[in-house]
């Protein structure tokens, strides 16, 4: 005889064994992955953080349908802000080689963020901006680091926009005489995503733009292409390109029917940049005009390089239609360490037995709170160190700055004046960056 009981054991028993129960085929759980972190690109230069010198309407309307992060951070500089990002770890965690500019540290390798969505069974791409090679030195780095295919311009080997220098999946191109970089890095994107749809993976797409970073200033005996009219793109034509190109991809996901099946991450390395190359002068030598925007009626020149809120405060949007409610906001703190650990665990994969500084930020982006909880930021450059909390920024020269009231850091504060609950939290800023400068690599 059938009891009531026995029906809702077996009830229960299928609700418990249904997710073994799936092929493993099935990966509709997990998203599409398009990670884009433009380069040398403050708050100050995006209309939805107050910016009112670009339009960046695609860029927009990806906050206004997901949420925006109001305490995003960047290291002050390119490099060790795209070791965070690839790593899940601060640069000084890698020794000397963490901090070799132009290099990534050989210890990264097998654990980077493509090796971990490699993990998850997703197919991995990327392309636009390496930084952590000499492409012609070491052809198939992006793969030992977790890429399947690539599509790269070579750093300090040539030009990034026009006529650009590319290495594809190992191989320098020869077509791309009269094309521009950024054209070539989406389209690439785009036939990858298409495929990837086609072979019934899940995707994740790396997109480390080039936009808007200047032209290289270090060939020897020759210049990069000029964009035109005997000169190179303005940071403003730049911030344009940039959003084109944004929603260009996002144009593409909407045609090929994966925009409710992709998750969208947008942030910057650092702030936007004091100057930016444009022409060559009288004088023979390339000219560098100042860069700066207006933001909330304000005049914010590029701080890229310092530790200020003008170096290292970024954009950071995520984007998922019906699944992150649209026109939200987020006054969390993250940085460049919790990319990793965060499109891990939106892929699925569960804890591992490898050292991150970084935090998930995936419940945050579901409404959940509680889990998480990031209350101070680390910065590094050129052997300088700052941490900062919400209100609070420490220096390891001991400047020591209060965030609310003095935003710009014009006077630092004297630390025996300061009120008990001031002088507390300078002791725990104090500790954990002395914490941050003698642990060792794990």
């Amino acid at each position: 005889m059938i009891t009531m009981k026995h029906v809702l054991a077996s009830v229960f028993a299928v609700v418990l064994l249904a997710p073994l129960m799936l092929p493993s085929s099935v990966w509709a759980s997990k998203p599409n992955i398009l990670l884009i972190m433009a380069d040398d690109v403050g708050c100050d230069a995006i209309g939805c953080y107050g910016g009112q010198s670009h339009p960046t309407p695609h860029i927009d309307a990806l906050a206004q349908g997901g949420m925006k992060f109001n305490h995003a951070y960047s290291m002050p500089v390119c490099h060790p802000s795209r070791v965070c990002l690839m790593t899940g770890r601060y640069p000084f965690r890698f020794g000397a080689e963490g901090m070799k500019w132009g290099d990534f540290p050989d210890a990264a390798e097998g654990i980077s963020i493509g090796d971990r969505m490699k993990q998850a069974g997703y197919a991995t791409a990327v392309a636009g901006k390496w930084q952590l090679c000499m492409m012609k030195n070491d052809l198939q780095h992006p793969r030992r680091v977790g890429f399947d295919s690539w599509c790269l311009f070579g750093w300090h080997e040539g030009g990034r926009y026009n006529d650009p220098l590319i290495y594809t999946n190992g191989q320098l191109r020869d077509d791309t005489r009269g094309k521009y970089g950024p054209d070539l890095y989406v389209e690439f994107l785009i036939d990858f995503m298409r495929q990837s749809r086609q072979d019934g993976k899940p995707f994740f797409a790396y997109y480390p733009m080039a936009l808007c970073h200047d032209v290289t200033d270090d060939l020897k005996g020759r210049q990069v292409a000029y964009y035109k009219d005997g000169r190179w793109m303005t940071y403003a034509e730049m911030i344009a390109s940039m959003d084109d190109m944004v929603g260009r991809l996002v144009a593409a996901l909407e045609q090929m029917e994966l925009r409710e099946e992709t998750l969208i991450l947008f942030t910057t390395d650092n702030g936007t940049p004091a100057a930016s190359y444009l022409s060559v002068g009288a004088d023979g030598k390339m000219a560098r005009p100042k860069v700066f925007s207006i933001r909330n009626g304000e005049v914010v020149p590029g701080g890229k390089g310092k530790h200020d809120d003008t170096g290292t405060r970024v954009p950071l949007i995520a984007n998922w239609p019906g699944r992150i409610d649209a026109g939200t906001q987020a006054d969390q703190m993250v940085d460049l360490t919790d990319y990793l650990p965060t499109v891990a665990e939106i892929a699925g994969l569960g804890d591992e037995d490898v050292f991150r500084d970084g935090i998930s930020f995936a419940p945050l982006l579901f409404g959940d709170t509680r889990k998480r909880q990031r209350d101070w930021i680390y910065s590094e450059h050129r052997g300088k160190r700052s941490i900062r909390s919400p209100q609070f920024r420490l220096y390891d020269d001991g400047r020591f700055f209060d965030l609310v009231t003095d935003p710009q850091e014009q006077q630092a504060l004297a630390i025996d004046e300061l009120p008990d609950e001031a002088k507390q939290e300078h002791a725990r800023l104090q500790r954990r960056l002395n914490e941050l400068k003698t642990r060792a690599a794990r």
